[in-house]
């Protein structure tokens, strides 16, 4: 019921060298990235999706869209993992919106932000 995106991203290892340290990938589903986490991170949030419904049988697919951002000290590292994270995906959904590069002025954090539809069959 929901799409696969941190196990898949997990399993990569650019994702892995980008966003991670140890055994841990700094990959968080909105609002879960701990306070004062190290960068670059990323997080993802549903933005849409349906299931593909049909008439006279239940529905075999979901589709979800999501939105990642991707979070950095520098530019050049957050296009590092922004690059590994479309990598990843791109093997298993579809990029369909490339959001933007933004630096916070508060924070001075760069942010990278795309959109990914992702289609989950729902007999695997």
């Amino acid at each position: 019921m929901f799409a696969p995106i941190f196990e898949v991203c997990a399993a990569s290892p650019a994702v892995r060298a980008a966003l991670g340290s140890g055994v841990v990938v700094r990959l968080y589903p909105f609002g879960e990235a701990p306070e004062g986490v190290a960068k670059p991170y990323a997080t993802w949030q549903g933005i849409g999706g349906a299931p593909e419904n049909y008439l006279g049988q239940p529905p075999q697919i979901d589709s979800f869209a999501l939105q990642v951002d991707v979070f950095a000290d520098t530019a050049a590292s957050a296009r590092t993992a922004a690059k590994a994270l479309r990598d990843a995906i791109e093997r298993h959904a579809h990029i369909t919106r490339w959001g933007g590069e933004l630096k916070d002025p508060a924070t001075g954090s760069y942010r990278i932000i795309f959109d990914v539809d992702w289609w989950v069959d729902r007999s695997a």
